[in-house]
């Protein structure tokens, strides 16, 4: 399917589709790191290491047709610490796949970022978040708890490691909200991606490189080029609306993580994943009824 076929303006609904589209995408690249972790033994730091390379050599053809003149930034330091974060936070998602938490237990902590995106909107943006979002963002986490069902007493060290990741991940997408409202999306993406690859190595060296055989470089280059799409849909998100309003649109992804881990991996959540599934869809819903009734 062609992109044109997404809206391209710059509206809130339009953000709410990359946003959505962003998720499905890194919901099947998470089974695919489980794949690769978990299943064939790849250790974490050399996952990541590789997945993020192979993302970088995706958007080396676009910088040698635009030249390296569009890559030209007034953020540079903005650049480097988003991707400080977004490595940390690589780091421990990737980790916590690896060991393995389950998928829908993963998401679910993931869907704690939220709250720090939409602080973090207000204090360091300036956005203007309304009711109508914080309903949005607080009806969604309930159903992640619902989901994960904390009072259950089955929590292992692990499990918090999704959270950690979710914190830093936030961090990462004020950032990237800050830059696309002055600079142009891929070399955005590019920028991330370049400077991510530096910090990658170094987790990666301490671990060793170990040589997966080849089914299981297939896994790892598809979930490479499937990393730099959903990066740059995720930019796109940003650059049509604000992080406020985008941001609870990404909740979208613990239902359709919690399918692709039942599809491959045969993993069955309890019960409550339907009820918590249903408020985290339906805040969405709600939420982008009411933008589109405003503009």
């Amino acid at each position: 399917m062609s992109a044109t076929t997404f809206p391209t303006s710059s509206s809130p609904l339009s953000g709410a589709v990359w946003m959505v589209l962003a998720g499905a995408v890194f919901a099947v690249i998470n089974t695919l790191v489980q794949l690769a972790t978990a299943g064939a033994g790849v250790s974490s730091f050399t996952l990541a290491f590789y997945q993020y390379l192979i993302a970088l050599a995706v958007t080396v053809p676009w910088v040698l047709r635009h030249g390296i003149p569009s890559m030209r930034t007034r953020y540079f330091w903005l650049h480097l610490f988003r991707a400080a974060l977004a490595a940390f936070g690589v780091q421990l998602w990737v980790a916590g796949l690896a060991y393995p938490v389950p998928i829908w237990a993963a998401i679910a902590l993931l869907m704690t970022s939220p709250f720090f995106v939409t602080l973090g909107a207000r204090l360091f943006l300036g956005e203007r978040v309304t009711i109508e979002r914080w309903l949005a963002v607080v009806v969604g986490f309930a159903g992640a708890v619902i989901i994960l069902d904390p009072w259950a007493g089955v929590f292992q060290w692990a499990s918090l490691l999704p959270l950690g990741a979710a914190a830093l991940w936030a961090g990462s997408s004020l950032c990237l909200k800050r830059v696309v409202d002055d600079e142009s999306v891929w070399p955005t993406t590019a920028w991330l991606l370049v400077l991510l690859t530096p910090f990658n190595l170094a987790f990666a060296v301490p671990a060793g490189f170990a040589i997966p055989d080849g089914n299981t470089w297939m896994i790892i280059i598809v979930a490479g080029l499937l990393t730099a799409a959903a990066q740059g849909f995720l930019a796109l998100a940003y650059s049509r609306a604000d992080a406020a309003f985008v941001q609870p649109f990404d909740l979208i992804k613990l239902p359709l993580n919690v399918l692709a881990g039942f599809i491959v991996f045969g993993w069955v959540p309890p019960g409550n994943l339907w009820l918590g599934a249903a408020l985290i869809v339906g805040a969405s819903l709600y939420l982008m009824a009411r933008e589109r009734s405003m503009n």
